[in-house]
C-alpha cells in the first residue's frame, strides 16, 4: 500500500513538473483585477468624456481622441500584467522570459495586433458601431490562442468574450455597454477568481 503511495506521489510530481516546463503559471490575477478596473475607467471616459455613442456616424470626439483612449488602455494593461506577472515569477524563482512564454506571446500577440490595426481602418472609415464587436472578438480570440500556453480559465475567458463581441454586433447601440462588460468587469472576476483559485 505505501508502495502505491509513493507511486503516486512519483507520477503527480511528474506531471506538475511537466505541466511547470509547458505552461506559463506567473500570470497574476491582479493582472486580470487591474485590466478590469482599466477597462471600466475607459469605457466611463469614453461614454461621459467623450461622449461617445456607437451607433452615431459622427462622433463629438475626434478620431484621434478614441484611438489615444484604446491605446492608454492597452498600455496600461499589457504593461501592469507583464510587471505583475514578473514580480510573481521572481517570487516562484521561475524565469519569466522562457520558451513557454515567448510561445505565449506570439498567440498573444497576433490577433491583437491584427485586431489592432482592423479596428484602427474601422476608426478611419467612420465605422464605430464595429469597435466593440471587433475589440471583443479578437481579444476573445487572444485569449482562448494563449489559453493554451496558461491557465485553463484564460480560454474560457476567451471565448466568453468572443460572445460578447458578436452579442455587440448585434445590438451596436449597446456597444459601449458591452465593452464595458467584457473588458471591465468580465476581466475583474477572472482576475478574483484566478487569485483566489492560484495564488492565495
Amino acid at each position: 500500500m505505501k508502495k502505491d503511495q509513493d507511486y503516486l506521489s512519483d507520477i503527480a510530481e511528474i506531471r506538475s513538473m511537466m505541466e511547470r516546463s509547458s505552461k506559463f503559471l506567473s500570470l497574476s490575477g491582479w493582472a486580470g483585477v487591474m485590466a478590469g478596473i482599466y477597462g471600466i475607467v475607459g469605457a466611463y471616459i469614453a461614454h461621459t468624456y467623450l461622449k461617445f455613442k456607437p451607433d452615431e456616424e459622427v462622433q463629438q470626439a475626434t478620431n484621434s481622441d478614441i484611438i489615444m483612449l484604446g491605446a492608454v488602455m492597452v498600455v496600461l494593461a499589457i504593461g501592469t500584467a507583464a510587471f505583475l506577472s514578473y514580480k510573481r515569477a521572481q517570487k516562484r524563482n521561475e524565469k519569466v522570459w522562457n520558451k513557454t512564454s515567448k510561445r505565449l506571446m506570439e498567440q498573444l500577440m497576433v490577433p491583437l495586433i491584427a485586431g489592432g490595426l482592423i479596428v484602427l481602418l474601422a476608426i478611419v472609415k467612420g465605422y464605430y458601431d464595429l469597435l466593440a464587436p471587433l475589440t471583443l472578438v479578437f481579444y476573445g480570440i487572444a485569449m482562448f490562442s494563449a489559453g493554451a500556453y496558461t491557465f485553463k480559465e484564460v480560454r474560457i475567458l476567451g471565448v466568453i468574450q468572443i460572445v460578447l463581441g458578436l452579442l455587440a454586433g448585434l445590438f451596436t447601440s449597446y456597444g459601449l455597454l458591452f465593452w464595458a462588460l467584457g473588458f471591465g468587469f468580465l476581466n475583474l472576476l477572472y482576475g478574483i477568481y484566478i487569485y483566489i483559485k492560484y495564488e492565495r
